[in-house]
């Protein structure tokens, strides 16, 4: 069929959308939350089972995280050799310079606080919702202004430039909800989580890295020295713009979306079958046992499968094969990969894109939803050597109780050992 370009809405369209969601901030639910905060806010949570559904999916998570780390399959069984030990051309002494720098800020309680062995399973802590469950390394919001920016550093040396815009949007997007729903105590642009895993080194033979964590914004980072693992990574946003304030104008997770729409609308009628596994956003077809470790969806994760604590999954290949797409429809699965992957610096990013697209025999796109201009959909790219997921969800803080353009989550994972740098590490260094 004729190649289509989805219509892009207005920035005045996308701001009506989400504003026609705000909700009423006099319920018990947002009286209560005002009152607290983050770790009262998070006692409330554990004390009173509320939400529900969200506490019985903490509890699921709880005996996930105690499993030893495999990484995610399509079959169960890891595939070896896929990933190699590398110059990647990362500026290692700069990192580590702002790392030290940061370390030289601490005290000794603040140190112990935020370093953690480089096998540590806290790697693996990292979650979305905005409860903080595990208070591990130093809040960012807690710390004085020169540690705050000493962490910042870290990030910024790490990512690339636009990798690191990114991260900022987010950041401020779930500062912008907190003013919107008046709990700016419990999301702020300062509402996450950093911790060090072993000592800052640019040796290969001394692996370490970082995670961030908080709502909406999770990145672990890994050095081999000159060479980094970014994954895995969670990048959300409700609402997807800023449209008052000083970052008036900032948005996110729009060019994902909109490219994965422009691949679905290109592909022929038949291409388009195949790529669709339901056609409903909840579909009655859905695995949905309450058994919330393998169901196919539950309200959190919604449609994606490889969120938090999800580091075992198995998820089995569907949709259709890359490689019988166009030249022209490989080259839109790469862009989505490039933005999707955005946090590498430039040099460690074309080669991952270089790897992925050598896997395009065994590469494939799945969508569930609509693929109509206005319509919200989930879309998945799966291969031996990366996963990555968009999803359009309904309302966490908004109140809309269907999936809407305005609430995106992505997420990046790489499968068969690949998150935290696993498949890179030696024997002593493994998770």
């Amino acid at each position: 069929m004729a190649e289509q370009s989805p219509r892009r809405a207005s920035f005045e369209e996308a701001s009506a959308a989400f504003r026609a969601h705000l909700p009423d901030l006099k319920t018990p639910r947002f009286q209560t939350a005002a009152k607290q905060d983050v770790y009262e806010y998070a006692k409330f949570f554990r004390d009173n089972h509320a939400p529900p559904w969200l506490f019985d999916l903490t509890q699921a998570w709880e005996k996930l995280y105690e499993e030893p780390f495999k990484g995610v399959t399509s079959d169960g069984i890891v595939k070896e050799g896929l990933f190699k030990p590398r110059d990647e051309g990362v500026d290692i002494v700069n990192v580590v310079g702002k790392a030290e720098i940061l370390l030289s800020l601490l005290d000794e309680q603040q140190r112990n606080k935020l370093q953690y062995p480089v096998n540590a399973k806290e790697w693996r802590a990292w979650s979305n919702p905005e409860i903080l469950l595990r208070p591990f390394g130093l809040r960012i919001e807690e710390v004085p202004a020169n540690v705050q920016d000493a962490i910042h550093k870290v990030i910024e040396a790490s990512l690339s430039k636009e990798g690191y815009e990114k991260a900022l949007a987010a950041m401020r997007i779930n500062h912008f909800l907190g003013e919107c729903v008046q709990l700016p105590q419990i999301m702020n642009k300062d509402s996450y989580n950093f911790l060090l895993f072993g000592a800052p080194s640019t040796s290969p033979s001394s692996p370490w890295g970082w995670l961030l964590y908080g709502h909406h914004l999770d990145i672990a980072c890994f050095f081999r020295g000159p060479q980094i693992v970014i994954s895995p990574t969670f990048t959300g946003a409700e609402p997807n713009i800023i449209d008052a304030g000083p970052w008036r104008g900032t948005e996110i997770l729009h060019k994902e979306g909109n490219l994965g729409l422009k691949l679905m609308q290109s592909l022929t009628p038949e291409q388009q079958k195949t790529a669709q596994i339901y056609e409903n956003l909840r579909d009655d077809g859905m695995r949905q046992t309450g058994y919330l470790t393998t169901d196919r969806w539950n309200k959190d994760d919604q449609r994606h499968l490889c969120g938090a604590f999800r580091d075992n999954r198995i998820v089995p290949y569907e949709g259709v094969l890359a490689s019988s797409l166009t030249p022209d429809q490989q080259a839109l699965i790469l862009d989505i990969a490039e933005e999707m992957l955005l946090y590498l610096p430039i040099k460690s990013r074309q080669l991952r894109l270089e790897q992925i697209k050598s896997y395009f025999d065994e590469t494939y796109l799945s969508w569930i939803g609509g693929y109509g201009d206005d319509d919200a959909f989930y879309y998945r790219i799966q291969s031996p050597v990366v996963i990555l997921e968009f999803d359009h969800h309904s309302g966490v803080f908004l109140n809309n109780t269907e999936p809407k353009k305005f609430h995106t989550h992505t997420i990046v994972r790489t499968p068969n050992a690949g998150d935290y740098g696993q498949a890179i590490r030696d024997k002593k260094h493994k998770l």
